[in-house]
């Protein structure tokens, strides 16, 4: 494990062997994780840098989340393009689980991430005994292409879910992301300003994260 400085707290990287090559995981320690553990995964195009996963965990690190963001193996490989779906899910699940056996994973769990991150989240949130998953952009389809709807993903968590959604974002805006969780329980949409990139206001996009989480340990 190495150790260095990011957005005023101490980061330590560290590296994970999963079964699609070396993955990182990114681990801030806010508070020691007094409140929990929130696990955050990066997008297709982007890593663990994306301003608006940056802003997240700096505040949820205040708030004394133990905030570990996760480095797929092909990013950590230096690839420009995403592996399928079903390669994210394992190299992310067999980050958990390193962190778990190394007891990393301290208090209630939240999984989460921007974009494909989210997508993994959500299809893994059942197995990894998640108490919530938080969303930020999420593709519910690709751009110009409704019919190739990802809303499955989205009903099958079963625990409360957040999406925090752009108003201009062109894989699937707030209202068409809060027309698919009609009637699921515990599931609620935070419309921000910008786009898929959530870099405008990346302040909103950390307080209404923060806003879900801090609700989330009430409850």
């Amino acid at each position: 494990m190495t150790g260095f400085h990011v957005t005023g707290f101490d980061v330590t990287g560290l590296g994970v062997e999963t079964p699609h090559g070396p993955a990182r995981a990114h681990v801030t320690d806010g508070g020691g994780g007094t409140t929990g553990t929130l696990v955050l995964g990066h997008g297709a195009g982007g890593g663990v840098e994306s301003v608006d996963l940056v802003a997240v965990t700096d505040e949820a690190a205040r708030a004394g989340w133990r905030v570990v963001r996760v480095e797929q193996p092909w990013r950590v490989a230096g690839k420009r393009i995403a592996t399928a779906p079903p390669t994210l899910d394992a190299g992310w699940s067999a980050v958990l689980d390193r962190l778990r056996a190394d007891d990393v994973l301290t208090g209630p769990l939240v999984l989460g991430g921007r974009s494909a991150g989210a997508r993994v989240a959500c299809r893994t949130a059942a197995a990894q005994g998640a108490a919530g998953v938080l969303a930020l952009a999420f593709p519910l389809h690709p751009p110009g292409r409704p019919e190739k709807s990802r809303a499955d993903e989205l009903t099958a968590v079963p625990v409360p879910l957040v999406v925090v959604q752009g108003e201009t974002d062109a894989f699937g805006g707030p209202a068409d992301v809060a027309a698919v969780l009609t009637g699921q329980a515990g599931a609620s949409v935070y419309a921000v300003p910008g786009d898929h990139s959530l870099k405008r206001n990346v302040d909103i996009v950390a307080a209404a994260a923060m806003s879900w989480l801090d609700d989330l340990v009430a409850r």
